[in-house]
């Protein structure tokens, strides 16, 4: 893993900003589904090494939150 890579540090600070705003929505709205939304962008965006599999990852895990909520 190259930590130092200033692209992934980018993707990596988006992502998981997105993830930690989907954790505190959850949390506040006690809704467990946007918590496991929120926590799996979170590791996605800390243990996946290639940019473009984690940008994939995490717009995936979005897009089933997103139809998640609809099902629901």
């Amino acid at each position: 893993m190259n930590w130092l890579n200033e692209n992934f540090l980018l993707a990596s600070l988006i992502w998981s900003s997105v993830g930690f705003g989907y954790w505190i929505y959850g949390k506040k709205q006690a809704s467990l589904m946007s918590m496991i939304a929120g926590g799996a962008m979170i590791a996605v965006s800390t243990f996946v090494a290639n940019i473009l599999w984690m940008s994939v990852l995490c717009v995936a895990l979005m897009a089933l939150y997103a139809t998640g909520i609809r099902l629901v």
